[in-house]
């Protein structure tokens, strides 16, 4: 790939940043939303090991809808991203863990899916870190 079509890309990017970001907030509250209407699938692929299964998919779910909130107001946008990066880094066992023991996410297993939703995982955190500034 040539240099001035990297610029071009960069600049395009930056130029779109806000339409990354209100879609990645969109992103969250939805799946945010999701965890309140449709608990099941997400209790499914908490982790043998965590207490309280139903009340740590609420709680994902609430952070997962402020901070998509968050990251539509500028005064609070960094901070918002902060807690992003944090609940994905949190949830990231529940992936592993989902991965590992094939579990169904919305009624089915999808072998390959629940394996690559792990570096996706990754995309999302640089996602998330590149759209808290302006």
């Amino acid at each position: 790939m040539s240099i001035p079509l990297v610029r071009a890309l960069l600049l395009f990017f930056d130029r779109q940043k806000s339409v990354f970001r209100g879609s990645l907030a969109l992103l969250f509250i939805t799946a945010g939303v999701t965890h309140f209407m449709r608990p099941q699938p997400f209790v499914e692929i908490v982790p043998d090991y965590l207490p309280y299964p139903l009340a740590l998919v609420y709680v994902s779910g609430f952070f997962e809808i402020l901070g998509g909130v968050g990251l539509f107001i500028p005064r609070v946008r960094r901070p918002a991203a902060w807690g992003l990066v944090a609940l994905l880094i949190a949830v990231f066992p529940a992936n592993i863990y989902m991965a590992i023991h094939r579990l169904p996410i919305m009624g089915e297993v999808h072998e390959i899916g629940n394996w690559v939703r792990l570096p996706i995982q990754g995309v999302l955190i640089l996602w998330v870190w590149w759209v808290r500034q302006d």
